[in-house]
């Protein structure tokens, strides 16, 4: 019997979106983590691990080593042929939570320098990063707390890499759309629960609040174009070789038609493949 194959994360992300949070986290499920290791340096380091019996490895590799890193795809070339279970983690978060939280710390971006605002900084990350966040799992910060961000990564871990992971996520507009989505539906034109002060305080996996939607045509006319635009072209993406898509639901607070219609999706599509189910707005521990 072979010996199973080393689990390798590879982790970047902007500076500020919480790498650091996810690392130790890794750190706690047993990953051996290194934080900032140079680009050309993740094949001979991983190689070593390797040989030197480390099961599962997370490394960090961001801007601080920014002279090297646009040589990333290269070098991630040369680690794919290994005989690895890797996995590309990338962290993101929008400008103005990145900016909010450089000034609460008093921290200075990496790229800042005494040329560049951190709006500006950012701004070059997010080019110097491209190719990496094209390749890899994109998980939105912006909106989540510390313990939510862990529960995330753990669910990321857990997946077979060898099947498309679909993602259904509800958020709110009106706190921003998610950075990470490869759709967004707008379900803002649906009835909605908020104005019956009994359904209020509940969210769409309450059944109150599931009957009162059910009730409504429009919504499962909704659910059923999405259905059918889903079962078109998922096809298409694993055809493609893509690993993730995330599908995010969108009403206004994100707490009752978005989260009904995202728990609906991955109960449909959960049946046959393998869904992950995301409530931006919702359980902040």
């Amino acid at each position: 019997m072979s010996a199973p194959k080393q689990q390798l994360i590879l982790l970047s992300g902007l500076s500020g979106a919480g790498k650091s949070v996810v690392l130790r986290a890794l750190e706690d499920l047993g990953y051996f983590c290194i934080d900032n290791l140079p680009v050309p340096l993740l094949a001979q380091t991983v190689a070593l691990l390797d040989e030197d019996g480390y099961p599962r490895v997370a490394i960090g590799i961001d801007v601080r080593s920014s002279h090297n890193f646009s040589s990333f795809p290269d070098h991630y070339a040369a680690l794919a042929e290994l005989d690895l279970d890797i996995r590309l983690l990338f962290l993101e978060a929008n400008d103005e939570t990145l900016i909010k939280r450089f000034s609460e710390t008093r921290r200075s971006h990496p790229l800042a320098g005494d040329k560049l605002t951190v709006a500006e900084s950012v701004a070059l990350e997010r080019e110097l990063l491209a190719d990496f966040a094209g390749l890899a799992h994109r998980i939105d910060s912006s909106e989540l707390s510390a313990n939510q961000l862990r529960s995330w990564v753990r669910d990321f871990i857990a997946l077979d890499r060898s099947r498309l992971t679909l993602i259904f996520a509800s958020f709110g507009f009106k706190h921003g759309l998610p950075l990470d989505a490869d759709f967004v539906f707008d379900v803002r034109c649906l009835p909605n629960p908020h104005y019956d002060p009994l359904l209020r305080p509940l969210t769409g996996k309450d059944q109150p609040v599931i009957d009162f939607l059910e009730r409504e045509p429009k919504v499962g006319q909704y659910l059923t174009h999405i259905l059918g635009f889903l079962e078109r072209w998922l096809p298409e993406f694993e055809r493609d070789h893509r690993s993730y898509v995330t599908v995010a639901i969108g009403c206004t607070g994100g707490q009752h038609r978005s989260v009904y219609l995202a728990e609906q999706l991955g109960k449909h599509f959960g049946a046959a493949r393998q869904v992950l189910v995301r409530h931006r707005e919702q359980f902040h521990a």
